[in-house]
């Protein structure tokens, strides 16, 4: 929970009680239902938490934005942005039932109403986003595929609506055929060693191929 206070120091009271408690859910849950690996249950602030919450350093929403959170398993990186975001409204999407049920409880304990869970397949969900979060659930072009159409066309923010997906390792064979993807290094933000192959990848909606 440091680790999330050192990094974000601006947090309400009520934000620093919700992270607080998202540890304690998770551990609780996580013994009845397993998403998340007894090492990652361990470093959850840092392997979890604080990387989900590297998509709020490249980009802040506003309030009355939509996001969606495609494959976001126990709930990142929806849960923590959500937090961080009092006023916008996530949706988080995932086709494992059991997942979605952390979702929800977890949700549920720490009283979040911006939060909204879906048990299907993303293709099968109606709507429009101003961004898409994910963390590395398939490769871009196949990502990209499952998304088609769900990317508000009204912009709210000064960066164009788009695909905001936490990635590791070298992504240029991945990212060849998208010429304005822009890549952001977490270790840029954060100076703990986990981050150091770790990224931010940002493609607008009206990417050229």
């Amino acid at each position: 929970m440091e680790l999330v206070k050192k990094y974000f120091p601006e947090l309400t009271e009520d934000q620093i009680s919700k992270f607080e408690k998202l540890g304690d859910l998770y551990k609780d849950w996580n013994l009845k239902i397993n998403v998340v690996s007894r090492k990652d249950i361990d470093e959850l602030y840092l392997r979890h938490v604080l990387h989900s919450l590297g998509i709020a350093k490249i980009q802040n929403f506003k309030a009355g934005s939509k996001i969606l959170d495609v494959g976001t398993g126990g709930g990142f990186p929806g849960i923590p942005l959500a937090i961080l975001h009092p006023e916008s409204t996530f949706h988080l999407v995932d086709s494992i039932g059991k997942k979605i049920k952390v979702v929800d409880e977890v949700s549920e304990g720490l009283g979040l109403k911006n939060v909204t869970s879906f048990n299907q397949r993303v293709e099968d969900l109606e709507g429009n986003y101003d961004f898409i979060v994910s963390r590395a659930v398939a490769i871009m072009p196949t990502f990209v595929r499952w998304v088609k159409g769900k990317i508000a066309k009204e912009n709210k923010h000064e960066r164009k609506n788009g695909i905001l997906y936490l990635k590791g390792g070298d992504l240029s064979e991945e990212l060849k055929d998208y010429r304005t993807a822009k890549i952001f290094e977490l270790s840029d933000y954060f100076e703990e060693d986990f981050f150091d192959t770790k990224k931010v990848v940002y493609l607008p909606m009206k990417f050229k191929g």
